[in-house]
């Protein structure tokens, strides 16, 4: 299995993006985006850094420091209540290395140290099996299926997986 880091988003990681914008990689997702709509997603992706609402990683091997795919979470709520959101992708000719796996876990583990959130959640479609593998292997809980919308306008079925970052306060309970 590779060896996985996560570099922080940059100015000059558009290309990953467009490498990740193929159509079999975009199958779960509505298809291809523009390439406005991927200007404005990294335009997105580094406010949304520096702002502290979200956490976008280029997935880099010791083969390929250049990226073979992106990881990131993002605040968001879920059930009313304040949760991180994942996602990801990592390009055909390296998927099935456990790449994907690897990099969750490194972005579970990021979101534990910076906190703020009791929990993680990933909504892949039901039927992207390779997703809710990954899900799975990196230790993730399955809640069930929930309606979803992505991209906006595209109504699609999820399973909600779920990673407990930390423990809910004990409320009462005192000596």
């Amino acid at each position: 299995m590779a060896d996985v880091t996560l570099k922080p988003w940059a100015a000059d990681d558009i290309e990953t993006l467009r490498r990740s914008n193929a159509p079999e990689m975009m199958t779960y997702l509505g298809g291809p985006e523009t390439e406005e709509s991927l200007l404005a997603r990294q335009e997105r992706y580094l406010r949304l850094g520096r702002d502290g609402e979200a956490h976008m990683f280029r997935i880099v091997t010791p083969e390929h420091p250049e990226g073979v795919g992106s990881i990131g979470y993002w605040n968001t709520v879920h059930h009313d209540i304040a949760v991180y959101e994942t996602g990801w992708s990592v390009e055909p000719a390296y998927q099935g290395q456990g790449i994907g796996t690897r990099a969750l876990m490194a972005a579970l583990e990021h979101a534990r140290f910076v906190g703020g959130r009791r929990s993680v959640h990933a909504f892949p479609r039901i039927d992207n099996a390779a997703s809710n593998a990954i899900c799975a292997k990196a230790g993730m809980t399955l809640s069930g299926e929930i309606d979803f919308e992505y991209p906006p306008g595209n109504p699609i079925r999820c399973n909600d997986w779920m990673f407990t970052l930390a423990p809910p306060p004990v409320i009462g309970g005192g000596e």
